[in-house]
């Protein structure tokens, strides 16, 4: 479909065309000198002391749920109201998942309370999803794993360039993961990055991502090994060369996109505040956000799908963040009969507006209009 206003657009110019083409003529693909600019770059603008660039983020979180030691016999805190590669990157390691809820309609990120909650003399670690990239209560979750002796992964899919108190998310907790999917603030189409100021994990992580080896083709193609050894049962997570280059360019594009993205926020909530009946969360966040998404929740008499048709022929994308994980037949399957309130009485009434930096006013203030038609009777 042709959209007027789509969900969301790449930042994309000649910058990338370039830097793609430099990774060609320098006739070398795989993950090399360029993946390692990267990931030097990253953790510089992260604050991380170690940040090991990845296929995608769902391998990003399985591998640092493994380096942390998470598997069989263990469970993991986590919110419903993610993507489900969230709870799955558990599940990959063996261990349990316990749903916890979020706050409710102003904030929904995960609760503390309901993470206190949920803890049980298996529970190994809290796992926490800054959606949007608005943080989660950092001080309160630390204590909680504090007095519990539990790990803190952060999955930032949705946070580079969102920061607590000045600290940016994913340096918080024992690890952060990052995607730089095609709809993300930082997009290589497909990519990810683990962050970590351990050096154990961050050492764990890199022999994980490439088979379990002691040393990488590019290591022997530079003449810093003769050959390798396998000290773990590792996996084929590396990134590539040409996806580093978009990654470079795209983190030198993120604070002004992430900028242009604060002031479209601003002006949807500024605008949609004054339609009774629909809540916008997050609009009293603590922290500096990245703003990856703009979610809304419709008033409780208006039909979701019936809103997003009158959207769709107005030529506005809309999405869902997020269909609860629990709510899904392989899920429900695996834990029956588990029921969550907050969760489901909000998930019901999310949707997702267009946002991305190179929208508009215009086009902002269309999506608004669109909306007060949308729910007109």
């Amino acid at each position: 479909m042709d959209w007027r206003v789509p969900l969301s657009d790449l930042d994309y110019g000649v910058e990338e065309e370039e830097a793609v083409m430099a990774v060609i003529k320098r006739r070398w693909l795989t993950m090399g000198a360029v993946t390692q600019e990267f990931e030097q770059e990253f953790a510089r603008f992260t604050g991380a002391k170690h940040a090991i660039a990845v296929s995608n983020a769902t391998v990003a979180l399985h591998l640092a749920n493994l380096a942390l030691g998470i598997g069989l016999g263990d469970e993991v805190i986590l919110p419903s109201l993610t993507f489900v590669a969230t709870s799955n990157s558990v599940l990959y390691t063996g261990a349990e998942v316990r749903f916890a809820e979020i706050y409710g309609p102003g904030d929904l990120n995960i609760n503390p309370e309901s993470i206190e909650a949920q803890i049980t003399s298996k529970t190994k670690a809290i796992l926490v999803v800054h959606i949007g990239g608005f943080a989660c209560n950092m001080p309160a979750i630390l204590d909680i794993a504090k007095r519990n002796n539990l790990i803190v992964v952060e999955d930032c899919a949705h946070s580079p360039g969102s920061y607590l108190n000045k600290r940016h998310l994913g340096t918080w907790g024992d690890a952060g993961c990052f995607s730089f999917f095609s709809n993300k603030n930082l997009s290589t189409g497909e990519g990810g990055m683990v962050i970590t100021n351990r050096d154990d994990i961050a050492e764990k992580v890199r022999i994980l991502r490439s088979h379990g080896m002691t040393s990488l083709t590019w290591d022997r193609h530079k003449g810093h090994a003769y050959t390798y050894n396998v000290v773990d049962l590792g996996f084929n997570y590396r990134i590539d060369e040409i996806r580093s280059s978009l990654g470079l360019v795209q983190l030198k594009k993120l604070p002004a996109g992430n900028a242009r993205r604060k002031e479209i926020a601003e002006h949807y909530w500024h605008r949609l505040q004054a339609i009774p009946g629909v809540d916008l969360p997050f609009c009293d966040a603590a922290g500096d956000s990245s703003y990856h998404i703009f979610p809304i929740l419709l008033p409780e008499n208006i039909e979701r799908y019936p809103f997003i048709d009158k959207m769709r022929a107005q030529g506005v994308q809309t999405s869902i963040h997020y269909p609860p994980i629990h709510k899904f037949s392989y899920y429900q399957k695996r834990y029956p009969g588990l029921t969550m309130p907050v969760t489901e009485s909000v998930s019901q009434r999310e949707v997702t507006l267009p946002l991305y930096p190179g929208m508009s006013d215009e086009q902002v203030d269309y999506v608004i209009n669109s909306v007060q038609n949308a729910l007109k009777p």
